[in-house]
């Protein structure tokens, strides 16, 4: 499934943490702005598909990045909706 998630961050120091350890794991990301419709206070978000989720996930967590959450696109609304912090 190519699903693009979005992880949205409270910092943009945690947003470049994890933007060079997610590329270092060689993890396909993009970085792109916060959609207005997600409170965070980083400007800065990054995607990757869902088929990462895992890998990504586990990063986060052994990395203790701090995020606001992770989001996935409701194609029926078009609005994020929160699948994991």
């Amino acid at each position: 499934m190519n699903e693009e998630l979005l992880i949205a961050f409270d910092s943009t120091q945690q947003a470049l943490r994890a933007e060079m350890l997610l590329e270092y794991a060689e993890i396909e990301i993009d970085i792109c702005p916060t959609p207005k419709e997600i409170t965070a206070g980083c400007a800065m978000s990054i995607q990757f598909f869902r088929s990462a989720l895992e890998e990504v996930d586990k990063i986060i967590d052994e990395q203790n990045i701090e995020i606001r959450g992770i989001y996935g696109k409701d194609e029926q609304t078009g609005s994020y909706q929160l699948i994991a912090t």
